[in-house]
């Protein structure tokens, strides 16, 4: 199984508004990158990562702590927020005060060769796994591929660590690649086949199951993805 996590909170819904949010910078100018500073990029992501999170200003007044008209005066690119202001408006979305500014970001594109993923598992539970995504800040999401042993179990089937796994406001994709699953999740169960593909908001308690008894491995891609989860 494949597990993509996304390593703030809504980062997930952050990167689902970052092209538009380069778009500006890319009117401004073709050669250089947008300056995540500039007060009208700050409001462009401020106002798209509100939008895509189904808020209101009001909505995002209550959350941080920030005025309305302090809020619409960010999101029109009049004013720049001052360090705490900037600090309350990510709080009420759910990220960090770097993430919303896009400050633990670098580079456009990050490779990891096989050689280089991280490994682990419990070997007790029939649970291996490899993460297959940069463990560096600002990547948003996370990919891993699970394998389960015959009657193997992800999370704590036996009640150990039971708790969500991913921080609020995460959701997990994954999709079946080799034999069968059961999702267990806030406590319904979901049987799943080869091929078949589950999206679930990942801060419920949950883990994955292989019920066969014997002879047959399962395996699962998921992509756990932060800031994702329905209004």
């Amino acid at each position: 199984m494949v597990s993509v996590k996304n390593k703030s909170t809504p980062a997930s819904r952050a990167a689902s508004v970052d092209a538009a949010v380069d778009a500006i910078g890319a009117q401004a100018s073709s050669t250089m990158p947008p300056d995540p500073l500039d007060p009208a990029v700050i409001g462009a992501r401020v106002k798209a990562l509100r939008e895509s999170s189904g808020l209101s200003l009001r909505d995002l007044t209550e959350r941080s702590g920030v005025s309305a008209p302090m809020l619409s005066q960010v999101e029109r690119g009049e004013t720049s927020p001052t360090l705490t202001v900037a600090a309350r408006i990510a709080a009420g979305l759910e990220l960090r005060l770097s993430q919303l500014l896009r400050l633990d970001e670098s580079g456009a594109v990050t490779i990891v060769r096989a050689a280089e993923r991280q490994r682990g598992g419990n070997k007790r539970r029939g649970h291996s796994f490899e993460v297959m995504t940069s463990s560096q800040p600002g990547q948003r999401a996370e990919v891993s591929r699970h394998t389960l042993a015959p009657g193997g179990a992800t999370g704590a089937a036996d009640g150990e660590g039971g708790g969500p796994l991913h921080e609020p406001g995460s959701r997990e994709t994954a999709l079946v690649e080799r034999g069968s699953v059961i999702l267990v999740c806030d406590g319904q169960r979901y049987v799943l086949d080869k091929g078949d593909c589950v999206t679930f908001d990942a801060d419920l308690p949950h883990h994955f199951e292989n019920p066969k008894e014997r002879d047959a491995d399962a395996a699962f891609l998921a992509v756990v993805s932060a800031g994702l989860r329905r209004s």
